[in-house]
């Protein structure tokens, strides 16, 4: 529960990022029911599923949060280490550097799933996976005010119902700013090194409609999927899509931009209040 001394946008200022802004209007040939028709879940096409923070869930990282992005579950967790990788050493580069780590749990699907080390690999889905994340969580922080460490970050999924590369980056950033505040606490960081909050959300087109925050039905199902990044200034980090043997109009591409939009706008609000009563 959020103290009411406590405001969404006191923690804004105290990241000196900007206040969340209405999502600009695009003009959408598409009928207007691919926005309200109702899901398998009971939502619209713009609503995003139900979603919660358990922060501190992991007692030894610095900071860590379990996210709930309705059935779909990931613990993020951040661990410093006081040096940077050898390549930043060699090259003579300076202030931190900020990586990432993905893996889905043996029982986090229906079916098993093999862990990674028992292939003797990393998976390449989870090897994508978690370099998105680390680009992403990287956009967050200026490296110079970190200083010279390394900041992990490790998202393990517990229960996968789709979503799970947009989850983790949502969650990422809550741990991430949990961890930036036990450093602050602790004298180790003079300077607050985060610049941008960082929030991923899924669309696409299912039926014909343009929808927000697949689930895993939705997911399977999707003639178009994408995956958005996007920053509180309202700038893209990354746009992941494709057509799954379809292709999308220049129409149905907009209609997902402004669905997208609208759900990262909301999963921002979300971080701020759980941050704020952090």
């Amino acid at each position: 529960m959020i103290p009411r001394k406590v405001t969404i946008q006191k923690w804004a200022r105290f990241l000196a990022l900007p206040q969340l802004g209405p999502a600009p209007s695009i003009a959408l040939a598409m009928s207007e029911t691919n926005f309200v028709t109702p899901r398998a879940d009971g939502r619209r096409a713009d609503q995003i599923r139900p979603v919660r923070f358990q922060n501190h869930i992991a007692p030894h990282a610095t900071g860590s949060t379990l996210i709930e992005c309705g059935q779909t579950r990931v613990i993020c967790g951040v661990t410093i280490e006081e040096t940077v990788p050898r390549w930043m050493k060699e090259q003579g580069a300076a202030g931190g550097w900020v990586t990432a780590e993905y893996s889905m749990l043996p029982y986090s699907t229906l079916q098993r799933k093999a862990r990674d080390i028992s292939k003797g690999k990393l998976d390449g889905r989870s090897q994508e996976i978690q370099r998105l994340i680390g680009r992403a969580m990287r956009t967050a922080v200026d490296l110079e005010k970190l200083g010279p460490r390394t900041i992990w970050v490790d998202c393990d999924v517990l229960q996968a119902d789709g979503g799970t590369r947009t989850a983790a980056i949502t969650g990422s950033y809550v741990a991430l700013t949990l961890a930036v505040q036990k450093l602050i606490a602790q004298g180790r960081l003079t300077q607050n090194p985060l610049v941008n909050a960082i929030a991923a959300v899924s669309v696409g087109i299912v039926n014909g409609g343009a929808l927000c925050d697949l689930c895993y039905t939705e997911d399977v199902a999707a003639q178009v999927d994408m995956n958005l990044v996007m920053t509180s200034g309202g700038e893209f980090i990354e746009v992941q899509g494709t057509g799954e043997e379809s292709t999308f109009s220049e129409t149905q591409l907009a209609a997902m931009l402004q669905l997208g939009r609208s759900g990262i706008q909301q999963l921002l609000a979300a971080q701020q209040a759980v941050l704020a009563a952090a």
